[in-house]
């Protein structure tokens, strides 16, 4: 199994190397039927290390390595990636199927069409992209029915989880725009002040017997909730800036709370927020609007992705929009290793 000593947990945050900092946040989820402004978040996954509790996962994990968060059924959860401050370009895969292009996974960074989002222009990612301006919401779901992003693109669901690979630009890239933003801030801080963060607003059992042989864990990918209004933004810079060799990556397994319970001997989060009671307490949404950016076509392979919903049944919370004054516009605005295998 390898290390890859660019990837690090500190507290619930992955560190990725070359820079690149991912959080992964609970939030309320979306009604499946119209577009609606970005929801907030209420508080971060926890995260631990595969490795620390090799002998109560499956070996097929042992052997990806990575990380593990729990999530509820049908609980959403959106992507920060708030405190990325050089220019990186991220991979996100939902059970090996790019997010952003719907393409199969890959190794190596592609443009026709682009499979990752470019950092830190794009301050978070809340699901598929799968219209215009617009995507389609990350909702936890288990695997076997067919509803995850991964069954529905690929007819299999042997995967799951979520997959995510940093690249950092060339050294002869970073140090132009090192050059630049340094001359950018002097004028402002007097000096060679630091690149400024491009910081994303908050939108918002006992353990196993020692020796105990690990058993098969419920294993849960994401498939997609309601459509809201984001923009996944196109890559500007030229193809050759970036480097051809990741700077990390990691394999993100998504265990039900039991099995989070079983496997780390914690208490998972509390279960998601009421969004009606949310709602009801005035407390605020989200609406971002760029005039400026250049956005994605939608990817053709997610478009006819279906909701959770079909497979799950209605809803199961009433849903109460919220009033005008509730939505907030917005502007864009160290651990052990931790192990990675073959996936």
């Amino acid at each position: 199994m390898a290390e890859r000593a660019g990837v690090r947990i500190d507290g619930n945050t992955l560190r990725l190397g070359g820079g690149v900092v991912v959080r992964f946040v609970r939030t309320l989820r979306l009604p499946e039927r119209g577009t609606h402004p970005l929801p907030p978040g209420l508080g971060e996954f926890p995260l631990r290390r595969v490795a620390d509790f090799a002998d109560r996962v499956p070996q097929a994990w042992q052997a990806r390595g990575g990380v593990l968060l729990p999530m509820y059924l049908r609980e959403a959860m959106w992507l920060s990636f708030a405190g990325t401050t050089e220019p990186a370009a991220l991979q996100v895969g939902v059970g090996k199927v790019c997010a952003v292009s719907g393409k199969p996974w890959q190794g190596t960074l592609a443009r026709a069409p682009q499979n990752y989002v470019t950092l830190p222009r794009q301050p978070w990612l809340d699901g598929i992209n799968s219209g215009e301006g617009t995507v389609r919401q990350f909702v936890a779901v288990p695997l076997g029915l067919g509803a995850t992003v991964e069954g529905q693109v690929t007819g299999e669901e042997t995967w799951g989880g979520v997959q995510l690979q940093a690249f950092g630009l060339r050294p002869e890239a970073l140090a132009r725009w090192r050059a630049a933003e340094r001359a950018r801030s002097a004028p402002l801080a007097g000096g060679y002040g630091a690149p400024p963060a491009f910081a994303a607003p908050a939108p918002g059992g006992p353990p196993a017997p020692a020796g105990a042989a690990p058993r098969q864990a419920a294993a849960m990918g994401l498939g997609v909730g309601g459509s809201m209004r984001q923009e996944v933004y196109r890559d500007e810079r030229p193809a050759s800036d970036w480097s051809g060799s990741p700077a990390g990556r990691v394999f993100v397994h998504l265990v039900t709370p039991p099995e989070w319970r079983r496997i780390t001997g914690e208490e998972p989060p509390p279960s998601p927020v009421d969004r009606a009671a949310y709602t009801r307490a005035g407390l605020p949404w989200f609406d971002h609007y760029d005039d400026e950016a250049a956005g994605l076509s939608p990817a053709d392979a997610l478009k006819p992705v279906r909701p959770v919903g079909d497979w799950l049944g209605d809803d199961p919370e009433p849903w109460q929009e919220p009033s005008p004054g509730q939505v907030v516009p917005l502007k864009d605005a160290p651990g052990e290793p931790v192990t990675d295998g073959d996936w």
